[in-house]
């Protein structure tokens, strides 16, 4: 069933094109989707996130829950707000998903998934969430906004500047509920700024009021890009329930400090862990002219790998990629990706190609 979010009248009148993305009918661009990256990596732009899942997790029990559930250890989070960036695992290992968890108190949280996982996961939570004293409410009552970039934070002041009291101070990866909403500093893009949770019938007038801040709408076409060259995954490309964190870059997400602490997938993790020839998980910069694109095949010295994001970089103006290599590959050696029955020359790079307005490498 094709869903919308309580914003799509708002892109429909906007010109913008809609396409399926995961079931949902959401903006790939309002027109040039290279515009749009520059105006987050320069300014400030904003993404409709409400496909995503925020869900409400409460009751006595809820800490010892996410400590079973998620490989990252909530017990780290003791601030009201505190955000923490996770992988939910099968007991192989495999990523059912990847997440971030808000913390309230030990007995308040909200988890928000991603839109393609959404019911998977909820299905998951409900089934670890058997032996455990708590409640899981989906809130599909809520729009999502993502506002990203060097003057983003501003720019949403100047929408909302009674907002600004109780934000201003807030760190990275931390969070504030104001007036019904909850105003996070985290995103997906290598910039600065917030997401924000709103009521839905709320969310035309928040998005109209930041379009008249100077705020860019952008689709989702550009949030992919900005996301690659920050380096960071996306579900279902760089990993997936057959890939585990510890080859897909995600190693500092598992928390193995608690030896008592029983995580799913543990067991799993802890044995991969014992091997000697683990896949690494870096970055891709293609030194002749063509694409990068997924699923392309990596010919190293070591053996082969395979890309697993791709594609042009409008910071670097140069195309890159993420890929999944042999153990023993390491920044600065030369490769070559199989693009169109050629051989192309790419170097291995650390995975954050830009972010903070300018290339990293």
């Amino acid at each position: 069933m094709i869903q919308r979010t309580p914003l799509y009248d708002t892109h429909v009148a906007a010109g913008a094109k809609i396409v399926d993305f995961a079931g949902w009918q959401m903006p790939i661009n309002y027109g040039s989707q290279i515009e749009e990256h520059h105006a987050v990596r320069r300014d400030a732009g904003m993404f409709d996130v409400s496909h995503m899942l925020a869900i409400d997790l409460a009751g006595c029990e809820s800490k010892d829950f996410l400590r079973r559930l998620l490989a990252n250890d909530v017990a780290k989070l003791t601030t009201p707000g505190k955000a923490l960036y996770s992988c939910m695992l099968k007991d192989d290992g495999g990523v059912i998903d990847d997440l971030i968890v808000y913390y309230f108190s030990d007995a308040k949280y909200r988890i928000v998934v991603n839109a393609g996982t959404a019911e998977k996961d909820l299905a998951w939570m409900r089934l670890v969430a058997a032996n455990f004293a708590v409640s899981l409410t989906p809130r599909r009552d809520l729009a999502m906004i993502a506002i990203q970039g060097p003057n983003a934070r501003e720019r949403f002041w100047t929408a909302f500047p009674v907002a600004r009291a109780q934000t201003v101070l807030l760190g990275v990866f931390q969070a504030a509920e104001w007036d019904g909403w909850l105003i996070a500093r985290t995103g997906y893009t290598g910039e600065d700024g917030f997401e924000i949770a709103v009521p839905a019938a709320e969310a035309a007038t928040v998005w109209r009021k930041l379009v008249d801040a100077g705020v860019k709408p952008c689709g989702l076409g550009a949030r992919d890009t900005l996301r690659l060259e920050a380096g960071m995954n996306l579900y279902g490309q760089d990993m997936d329930e057959t890939q585990n964190p510890l080859e897909s870059g995600l190693a500092w997400t598992v928390d193995f400090k608690d030896a008592s602490r029983e995580f799913v997938g543990k067991k799993a993790l802890a044995e991969l862990r014992e091997r000697s020839a683990l896949r690494t998980f870096l970055g891709l910069l293609l030194l002749d002219k063509g694409v990068l694109r997924a699923h392309q095949k990596v010919v190293t010295a070591q053996g082969d790998g395979e890309t697993t994001s791709g594609s042009f970089s409008p910071t670097l103006n140069q195309s890159i990629a993420l890929a999944r290599l042999p153990a023993g590959v390491k920044p600065g050696d030369e490769v070559q990706v199989a693009i169109r029955d050629k051989l192309l020359k790419a170097k291995v790079v650390k995975p954050v190609f830009a972010r903070n307005g300018q290339s990293q490498l």
